[in-house]
């Protein structure tokens, strides 16, 4: 009976093992190749470059939720708000401490939810293949949270985390296996399904205009309005509202620099999303619209606002769903900044368009090094035939 209970176990405790320990067997001798960075040490390395903006994501969630408690809106879930009272905080003060503690509120249910689900898939899956956990889902678990906003419901959160898992990563074989990236794959589910909730309209205070809500920046501009109360100095720094870490991009340009000097992140990717950005903005500045004033933002605006910087330095670099050659690496980001531009321009029901443009070049990333590598081969066949 222990027997039994132990090999359906197996797959946790190894986890955990691994986790905690390094292994006992280590290759030796000059037959093997061996590098210091494996998974593991890969996803240690995200996590930490996701730091700081999970960090600020505490901080800007407790002051966007002050902010709206001033101005006579009490945000969702109430329970967040009676419990940070009950804890000897006021949200009138303002400070350091209690907008990481009310922001702590809102972000730490959701991360246990996620890894309580995701972890809960993942062990389900091993048992029945009978094979270790993969590490995979250790920086999904850590990026789902920060792509959503702070007041999404724990169960809504716990279905988007259950469909990208499932659907986005273990029905084609689990980690490594997947061509579409399961956190993004989870807020898609997320965005269609529930798209009140996901949209970013967070806290609405009752007693201020309408035009100021818990809308996101591109959202207020897909509908007709303008930046006027938005400096684009808040927009970078992140003082704004919108999904938990996706607001500062100036931690996001941290996070960048932490994964190209690892080589954990492809430099090639960010800056084709880079360059596909900019030939867009500025073929749609070329030709501006009077009824879309998306079309005249300039892309030093582009680049701050929503989740561009968020998804081009942690999403559209994910090792798995990405390219994997270097010169599909230019037109994988390309692609990703080119689209992302025309969704939120030309179509102001997805006014964000990150999301959607990483999960469509998923699609086509192997394709793409598909061309590259039959390229390189008939390059080299020529240059032997002319030899």
């Amino acid at each position: 009976m222990m027997g039994r209970i132990r090999h359906v176990l197996e797959p946790m405790i190894e986890a955990v093992d691994t986790l905690l320990r390094t292994p006992s067997d280590v290759t030796s001798g000059t037959t093997h190749v061996r590098d210091g960075m494996n998974l593991k040490r890969m996803m240690v390395i995200v996590v930490l470059a996701l730091l700081p903006c999970t960090l600020f994501a505490l901080w800007n969630t407790g002051w966007q939720a002050h902010l709206a408690i001033a101005g006579g809106a009490s945000p969702l879930p109430g329970w967040r708000t009676d419990l940070f009272a009950a804890l000897g905080f006021s949200a009138s003060s303002g400070d350091l401490l209690s907008c990481f503690v009310h922001g702590a509120l809102y972000y730490l249910p959701l991360l246990v939810v996620t890894f309580a689900v995701g972890i809960g898939i993942e062990f389900l899956f091993a048992t029945v293949r009978g094979h270790a956990i993969s590490e995979g889902f250790f920086v999904t678990g850590f990026l789902f949270p920060l792509i959503v906003p702070a007041s999404l419901p724990l169960w809504q959160m716990a279905l988007g985390v259950g469909f990208g898992v499932l659907i986005g990563k273990e029905v084609f074989g689990g980690t490594g296996m997947n061509f579409l990236n399961p956190a993004l794959t989870g807020r898609a589910f997320l965005f269609f399904a529930y798209p009140a909730w996901i949209s970013g309209e967070v806290w609405v205070p009752a007693s201020l205009p309408d035009g100021y809500s818990g809308a996101t920046a591109l959202a207020t501009l897909a509908e007709g309005g303008d930046l006027s109360t938005l400096s684009w100095m808040d927009a970078f720094l992140g003082l704004t509202t919108g999904s938990m870490g996706e607001t500062s991009t100036l931690l996001c340009l941290i996070g960048a620099v932490v994964l190209i000097a690892t080589r954990v992140g492809s430099w090639r990717t960010m800056a084709g999303v880079v360059g596909g950005t900019f030939t867009l903005v500025w073929l749609l500045n070329q030709a501006p619209s009077d009824s879309n004033p998306m079309f005249a933002l300039p892309f030093a605006w582009h680049v701050v606002l929503g989740g561009w910087a968020f998804g081009a330095v942690f999403m559209a670099t994910d090792p798995v769903s990405s390219a994997f050659t270097a010169t599909g690496q230019w037109f994988y980001g390309f692609g990703i900044g080119a689209l992302a531009i025309l969704i939120r321009c030309v179509n102001p029901a997805y006014p964000e368009g990150m999301m959607l443009a990483i999960l469509f070049m998923n699609i086509f990333a192997p394709l793409i090094d598909h061309y590259v590598v039959r390229a390189s081969i008939e390059r080299r066949a020529r240059r032997r035939r002319t030899a």
